[in-house]
């Protein structure tokens, strides 16, 4: 919880320096944010605005930020599962997808460039045309790249953990340790 002191002397100074920096801008939704944070700060410093109901309203921003995560986690375990689901169909072309995908990426962008620079050399009236154009597709390379960037990312963690089997062992993990060599030193002498 957020100690009294705080409330009713840092955040008063918070607010009208907020206040203060948004009033500079010529915009009206900064102004409007800047006269309403001038007036919380007035209600604070005046001890109008209590510190349970601050502590009420740190709360309910912790709970939102709560679900928020929540939402998150959820949707992280769907892709999981939909990518282990991938994983382990028994349908060639769905185990398959992610690397037909790299290897069609790879060849798109083979032929782009060798088009590119055939342009460039052969036709190089053409190449300023030719190099707006590409420069137009910088967004859908943008796209698939990324998508192919995770299937990378992801093909690689899945390869370091499966679900069957935790975390593979590393070959320093996977060596047996060397017998201990007992010494005249360890064994008792019986008289």
């Amino acid at each position: 919880m957020v100690s009294p002191v705080l409330l009713q002397m840092g955040l008063p100074v918070l607010a009208s320096i907020v206040s203060e920096a948004l009033g500079t801008i010529k915009h009206p939704a900064a102004q409007v944010a800047s006269k309403s944070l001038g007036q919380v700060s007035d209600a604070l410093s005046m001890g109008q605005i209590t510190p349970e109901q601050m502590a009420e309203a740190n709360r309910h921003a912790e709970k939102m930020a709560e679900v928020a995560a929540q939402e998150n986690v959820a949707a992280y375990q769907q892709v999981n599962e939909s990518l282990r689901a991938e994983v382990a169909s028994s349908d060639p072309y769905v185990r398959r997808m992610r690397p037909t995908f790299g290897y069609l990426m790879a060849l798109t962008w083979a032929a782009q460039m060798l088009a590119l620079a055939y342009v460039i050399v052969f036709e190089t009236a053409q190449a300023d045309i030719v190099l707006q154009s590409m420069e137009s597709l910088g967004t859908i390379w943008m796209v698939g790249l990324s998508v192919l960037g995770i299937y990378v990312y992801k093909r690689s963690e899945e390869k370091r953990i499966t679900p069957s089997q935790g975390v593979k062992p590393s070959i320093k993990n996977s060596v047996a340790p060397a017998p201990s060599v007992q010494t005249r030193q360890n064994y008792k002498v019986n008289e």
